[in-house]
């Protein structure tokens, strides 16, 4: 059976250890910025939100450039609040399921598409390739693999950002998306290759990563 599914792109942060003046959605790998690798994946999705905030103007008028089916969230309060409230924001009124994305979080094309054909709660992990990751431990389930905590201190793998939760589920919050799931745990795990830009070393890993894999 068809569910239908709502993508929310969260881009409304600065990016400041980044150190690159720019929302990280904009930061270009290979000439193309983060938000088009992105959102050329999800061509064949309708509903697609991105939520904005820091340089919203200019996050607008790449992603037009783009597509323009796209609704645009915007959180005002960026600066004081974490991911789960721009997931939140972006969620209202959605049906079916929604998918939380990070702005800059690139995922193997094969794989997004294969987390994006589930059709149950489920988060993306991975090797642990960032300088501040969030671990996730992992247990069998009746062959299944879930995640069933998280750690900042230590742990085999780690949570990509990458999320899919029925939209009741999506609660208003202030902080992490990761302290929003903490209370619906255990939930399926999908390992993702994939890599995410925090730092200047991350980037240089990025575009390394992208010549690689896509």
């Amino acid at each position: 059976m068809s569910v239908s599914k709502t993508i929310v792109i969260s881009c409304a942060g600065v990016g400041s250890r980044l150190g690159m003046g720019t929302t990280k959605a904009l930061v270009k790998i290979l000439d193309k910025p983060i938000i088009q690798w992105q959102l050329e994946l999800l061509k064949d999705f309708k509903d697609i939100r991105i939520v904005v905030g820091f340089q919203a103007k200019q996050v607008i008028e790449t992603v037009l450039k783009i597509r323009k089916d796209v609704t645009f969230i915007f959180n005002h309060n960026y600066t004081n609040t974490g991911t789960g409230a721009s997931l939140s924001l972006g969620a209202q009124y959605s049906n079916g399921m929604v998918v939380s994305l990070d702005g800059d979080l690139l995922v193997h094309p094969e794989d997004l598409l294969k987390f994006l054909s589930i059709n149950e709660e489920c988060l993306g992990y991975c090797i642990p390739s960032t300088e501040e990751p969030v671990y996730v431990e992992l247990d069998e389930f009746d062959n299944d693999k879930k995640v069933t905590s998280f750690s900042r201190k230590n742990g085999s793998f780690e949570w990509t950002g990458l999320l899919q939760l029925n939209h009741e589920n999506v609660t208003a919050t202030k902080g992490h998306v990761f302290e929003m799931v903490n209370n619906l745990l255990p939930i399926k795990g999908v390992f993702v290759r994939s890599i995410e830009i925090d730092t200047p070393s991350d980037y240089e890993s990025a575009v390394k990563w992208v010549k690689e894999n896509y």
